[in-house]
């Protein structure tokens, strides 16, 4: 049996119908994620978890990036792009962040600044997040999101970079290009995390 085609998927510009359905998509993928369960409170994990999926979704990826979805929601990919500083968003929502990561803040604030000097000097596109829902798995939806962000990078001659706490997910990005460039081991008995880039071609 071949695997599914991401190019034969319908991908399309985030839609408000869709916002409910992708923040549900994004709560239950990092609900259990090495990241997030090591900088967000664990009472309350979910709902925490939800909230600010929600508040990077809306306020932040929207507003100051680019976001696709597949299937209504059940797939989607949030990226932060050149020419866009999301600075106000981030300091507006600061003290919601810090409440939603609650006794998880210093480690936290600990894996920002592991991860700091990894992260990309020059410009390029960013990879927020992405997650496709479980049922809606095993159909090439969380590789058909991600292209058309891939294809205008490519476009534009600028690089792709993202971040993974998942090695499984490592292997994922591999297959479509990018590379390990930095494999961090992030402090307060935090997850192994790596940082990774594609280049144009």
């Amino acid at each position: 049996m071949s695997s599914p085609d991401p190019r034969s998927a319908s991908v399309r510009p985030l839609t408000d119908a869709d916002v409910p359905t992708a923040v549900d998509t994004l709560a239950r993928a990092f609900a259990d994620y090495p990241f997030t369960r090591h900088v967000i409170a664990a009472d309350g994990h979910e709902d925490r978890i939800r909230r600010f999926q929600e508040l990077c979704l809306t306020r932040i990826g929207r507003e100051y990036g680019r976001v696709w979805a597949a299937d209504g929601g059940r797939a989607v990919a949030v990226w932060a792009v050149p020419g866009q500083d999301p600075s106000p968003a981030f300091e507006a929502l600061a003290p919601v962040f810090a409440e939603l990561s609650g006794d998880r803040a210093a480690a936290y604030a600990s894996a920002e600044e592991a991860l700091a000097p990894h992260r990309p000097q020059e410009p390029g596109w960013f990879l927020e997040t992405v997650a496709t829902a479980p049922e809606a798995q095993g159909r090439g939806l969380g590789s058909a999101v991600l292209l058309p962000g891939l294809r205008e990078a490519g476009q534009a001659g600028v690089p792709v970079f993202l971040e993974t706490s998942s090695e499984r997910n490592v292997t994922f990005y591999e297959r479509l290009g990018f590379r390990v460039t930095a494999d961090v081991r992030l402090p307060d008995d935090g997850p192994r995390t790596w940082c990774m880039r594609k280049d144009p071609r």
